[in-house]
Parts: C-alpha cells; sequence; structure tokens
C-alpha cells in the first residue's frame, strides 16, 4: 500500500517587535510580568526583576531563551505581597539589641534628639513577616512568565503576517518592473541602429558590415538577460521563503543585497530614460523592503 506523505506546514513568520504583559497569584502575594521586544542581530536578555524573585532570575533567562529566537527583549517582574496575608510582626531579639545600642549612644549623647520609631521599623531584621512557599511563588513565576511568552509571540505573528504582506506587495512590484524592461530592449537596439547608421554614413561613408558590428557591440553593452534571470531567480527563492515561514530575516536580508546588486547593474547599462526609471523603482522597491526585513526573526 502506498503511503502519501504530507507537506510539511508553513510556520507563521514572526517580527521582532511585540508587548505583552501578565499577572501571576500565588498564596503571599501578585507577580506583575512585562515583556518588550525590539528588532536585534541576535537575542539579547535585559532582566529587571524583583529583588525578592532575584534567586529565579536564571530560570527566567533559561526560559526565554528557550522560547525566542532574535530580537532585544526587556522582561521587568515585579512583585507586590499580599497584606492580608503577610501578618507582620516585630523580631523581639532585634528590637532588643537596638533598645540596647541606642541606650548606650543616650549615655554619651544625651543632647541628641529621641529616635524615629518609623526610621527603626525600616531597619533590616526588625520585621518580620510569615515564610512565602518558595516553591508556589517559583511555580507561578515560571507559569505567568510562560503565559506572557506566549502573548509575545502571538502578538509578533500578528505583526509578522503585516510584514509579510508588505513583502508580498513590493515583490509584485518588482515583477511588474521586470516586465516593463525586457520588452524595451529590442526597440532600443533598432532605435540605436537607425541612429548610428545614420551618423556614420554622413560622417564616413562606412559600410555595412562596420555598421552591424558597431550594432553588436552595442547590443552587449545593453544585454541585462543575466541581471533579469538572476532577480527572477532571487523572487523565487524570496517567495518560497515567505511560503515555508519560520526563521528568515538573515535569508531575506542577503537577498536583498544580491536583488540590489542586480537593479545597479541594470542600471549602469541603462542607456535610455525608461530603464533608468525601471531600476530606480526597482533599488526604491528594494529599499523598502529591505527595511521591513530588518524587524523579522
Amino acid at each position: 500500500m502506498m503511503t502519501i506523505k504530507n507537506s510539511p506546514a508553513s510556520q507563521p513568520m514572526l517580527s521582532m517587535t511585540g508587548f505583552a504583559a501578565t499577572e501571576s497569584r500565588f498564596t503571599g502575594g501578585l507577580l506583575l510580568i512585562e515583556l518588550r521586544a525590539v528588532n536585534h542581530r541576535y537575542l539579547e536578555l535585559n532582566v529587571k526583576i524583583d529583588d525578592n524573585l532575584r534567586q529565579f532570575e536564571a530560570q527566567v533567562r533559561e526560559l526565554l531563551q528557550s522560547r525566542l529566537g532574535r530580537g532585544k527583549v526587556e522582561c521587568r517582574i515585579n512583585l507586590k505581597s499580599d497584606a492580608a496575608v503577610a501578618n507582620l510582626t516585630l523580631n523581639p531579639e532585634m528590637v532588643g539589641q537596638i533598645a540596647q545600642t541606642l541606650a548606650a549612644l543616650q549615655q554619651h549623647f544625651p543632647q541628641a534628639q529621641p529616635v524615629n520609631l518609623v526610621e527603626v521599623l525600616k531597619l533590616p531584621g526588625v520585621c518580620q513577616t510569615e515564610s512565602i512557599d518558595t516553591e508556589a511563588m517559583a511555580q507561578s513565576l515560571l507559569n505567568g512568565l510562560s503565559q506572557a511568552i506566549d502573548e509575545l509571540i502571538a502578538a509578533r505573528q500578528r505583526e509578522g503576517e503585516k510584514l509579510k504582506q508588505v513583502l508580498l506587495d513590493r515583490l509584485q512590484g518588482v515583477r511588474e518592473q521586470i516586465s516593463i524592461v525586457k520588452p524595451l530592449l529590442p526597440a532600443l537596439i533598432s532605435q540605436y541602429q537607425d541612429k548610428l547608421t545614420t551618423k556614420l554614413r554622413e560622417a564616413m561613408q562606412a559600410e555595412d558590415d562596420r555598421v552591424r558590428q558597431e550594432i553588436v557591440l552595442y547590443a552587449q553593452r545593453i544585454d541585462v538577460d543575466e541581471e533579469l534571470a538572476r532577480l527572477n531567480a532571487h523572487i523565487v527563492e524570496m517567495d518560497r521563503i515567505l511560503t515555508a515561514g519560520g526563521t528568515m530575516g538573515k535569508k531575506l536580508d542577503f537577498l536583498m543585497q544580491e536583488m540590489n546588486r542586480e537593479a545597479n547593474t541594470l542600471g549602469s547599462k541603462s542607456v535610455a530614460i525608461e530603464t533608468t526609471q525601471v531600476s530606480m523603482q526597482l533599488k526604491v522597491l528594494i529599499e523598502q523592503m529591505r527595511e521591513q526585513i530588518q524587524n523579522i526573526e
């Protein structure tokens, strides 16, 4: 029995720009997680995490690196403690040590102002809270971060679809410009033949063989078949990459360099205003695509 293999489904095209924000609650507090991403040559992480969560920073970075490809990503994670659960209490041992120290200082500095108790409460270790379940907090953090990453990827995918449509529109513009050039070449050669024949015969009574040689050389100089063929090949490859989806930014950027090279060569071989205009329009379209591609993962 013959087995039919299904072609692999195309992957979504992702922009490197996106934003996501989530909240994750656990017994003892609330985690506020924000992710912001912009374009970058590689993955650069900037993790700004609450001091009380610093022990989980390595796990946060590992999760981000496993889910994201390219881009400059800023991750902010803040902790809001639940006052209803905290049950703030004094640390008797610490308070006793502070009282003894203040009493000793008062003997040496009797004219000193009284101590502000609010400032005493701010000293490290004076107040105690019920210990937070570290495992529950860690699980809540990773779940919330995973959800934020999902939302960021979804946002980047939506932006990627918009960029894809822009590229397809510009690519169609390139096709249209190429279709303008090729029919012009025979007419340009014919015009040059008539002009050259008239001038040479008037100036030096040149023979037909001399005229034909000049025309052949001219035709070779303005021949852009290779450039047009390579441009068409690049268009086919770009179509293939866009259809396949996935990570493609660097591939497309390379294609833009190659397409721009062909457009420049087309301009350098131009002998008529029509082909010069086509070359300029091609370079404009290619530059517009290149700008958009800078933001594709």
